[in-house]
């Protein structure tokens, strides 16, 4: 292992593909997240560390500091620490390689260029050499995984990408603002009308059948038109393991990390 560390800004299930790599990698990998985060597909994201201290997922272990002195121990261990600090306030304290902002909020919740000698971030809402060094396309497609050294990402079209032939049903939104309350757990297979959860004595009915692949934490008061469940039409897959889309993404970060790094852009 070196010692170089890497920031990365979100513990989705899309930054956990990101973490993955640059564990593999040998760097050591600090989280920086949000009180309560928002992840729905809660099986893959190493976030659930914030609600449960301590999170897995495929081989990578995480758990939640309260410090950060406790770092130092979760490497020698082998485990991510993950740090509540929502607006990056203790990474000049931690003065890392680099920083890659995987939050995925589509517009750019305050990383800047000069956080590190490499900054990173995934998706729309950032401009490549101002914002960062370097953008990565998320849009599925023939272009997902690319590298942007001038400009930004493709923007957000507000429609999933299409699974199985199946695209906008797949995501389910809250009818209203309210506590969620589960009928269903991340795992089950459901069919076409069944309720998986309610808000506010609103039930709300699977709009395909499939597996159900993310559901925000019960209990969480969500507001209206939030993203709650993801259904997904395949029912071989494994919620708890990292998507193809995170492996994705995770391998063009670590590309950028040592193509900015030779290049000294």
């Amino acid at each position: 292992m070196n010692n170089e560390i890497v920031v990365i800004r979100g513990g989705g299930d899309l930054a956990t593909g990101v973490v993955q790599k640059f564990h593999r990698a040998g760097f050591n990998v600090l989280i920086l997240e949000v009180q309560t985060p928002t992840a729905i597909r809660r099986g893959a994201a190493l976030c659930e560390a914030v609600y449960n201290e301590n999170a897995k997922v495929e081989d990578i272990k995480c758990s939640r500091i309260f410090s950060l002195e406790e770092t130092e121990l979760c490497w020698e261990n082998g485990v991510i620490p993950l740090y509540v600090d929502p607006d990056g306030k203790s990474i000049g304290e931690i003065k890392p390689s680099a920083v890659i902002d995987a939050i995925m909020a589509k517009r750019n919740s305050g990383t800047v260029k000069n956080m590190a000698d490499v900054t990173i971030a995934l998706g729309p809402g950032f401009t490549a050499g101002e914002d960062v060094h370097v953008v990565i396309e998320t849009q599925r497609g023939n272009d997902l995984g690319r590298l942007i050294f001038e400009g930004q990402a493709k923007p957000d079209t507000g429609v999933p990408g299409e699974i199985a032939g199946e695209s906008a049903d797949r995501v389910i939104r809250a009818p209203e603002a309210g506590a969620i309350k589960h009928n269903k757990q991340i795992g089950d297979i459901v069919s076409k009308g069944e309720i998986i959860a309610s808000i506010n004595q609103i039930e709300i009915a699977a709009p395909i059948s499939g597996l159900l692949r993310g559901l925000i934490h019960e209990g969480f008061n969500v507001h209206k038109r939030m993203k709650i469940a993801d259904i997904d039409p395949r029912t071989d897959i494994d919620p708890k393991a990292v998507s193809d889309k995170a492996r994705c993404l995770g391998g063009a970060a670590l590309e950028a990390y040592f193509y900015i790094k030779e290049l000294k852009i």
